[in-house]
């Protein structure tokens, strides 16, 4: 079962979402808030295994809000779900750590088919999305900032300089585990199955201390 916890600021829409799910049986709510505040509330006690989010709502949202939930809590993956379509909005999101955008104009079956892929630790796109290519080879080859987010980009410089997942997390005053789980999330952005291909990416993109 796949638990998810929906933030919209839209009260009718995520009733509108609850009842898509209700209509599944695989996945089910497992929260949902109405602003960012609620949302890193909600994930301090919410056991989820995929977090829906709107990108433009009251407060702290958009990528802003993005980079904060993944900082927060990089195990929980985040499928962003807007009324905005431009590739330079999407473009952001994934570079602020969003493993999906589904457009909030699509079918249900898009959403519900979105949920599924990123629950599974894969990336998704919304097919009626048209002028951006999620390209995930060309950006991890070309750019590695624009795939990795601003923390996995300093813990693969950690790591390609020698240093522990234990010693890493005392420079950041993170757990071990989330370290662990930082690392996890950069190999599998970048398609790279060993710790000496990950060092030998950083050295090619000059990603060192």
């Amino acid at each position: 079962m796949i638990r998810v916890a929906l933030v919209d600021d839209h009260a009718i829409v995520r009733d509108g979402i609850k009842q898509m799910m209700a209509l599944t049986e695989d996945i089910v709510i497992a929260g949902e808030a109405a602003n960012g505040a609620e949302a890193l509330r909600l994930l301090e006690d919410c056991a989820c295994e995929l977090l829906v989010l709107d990108m433009t709502m009251p407060g702290v949202s958009g990528v802003d809000l993005v980079e904060c939930l993944r900082q927060r809590f990089p195990a929980i993956p985040i499928l962003i779900l807007s009324m905005h379509n431009d590739g330079q909005t999407i473009a952001r999101a994934v570079r602020a750590g969003a493993s999906g955008y589904v457009a909030k104009g699509s079918k249900s079956a898009v959403l519900m088919e979105a949920i599924r892929v990123v629950a599974r630790g894969e990336r998704y796109l919304d097919p009626a999305i048209s002028g951006f290519v999620f390209d995930l080879g060309k950006d991890q080859a070309d750019a590695p900032g624009d795939i990795l987010s601003k923390r996995e980009l300093e813990i693969l410089r950690k790591i390609a300089a020698g240093d522990s997942l234990g010693k890493i997390a005392d420079q950041f005053h993170l757990s071990p585990k989330t370290v662990s789980t930082h690392k996890m999330r950069i190999m599998q952005k970048l398609d790279i199955a060993n710790n000496a291909d990950l060092i030998r990416y950083a050295e090619k993109h000059g990603i060192r201390d």
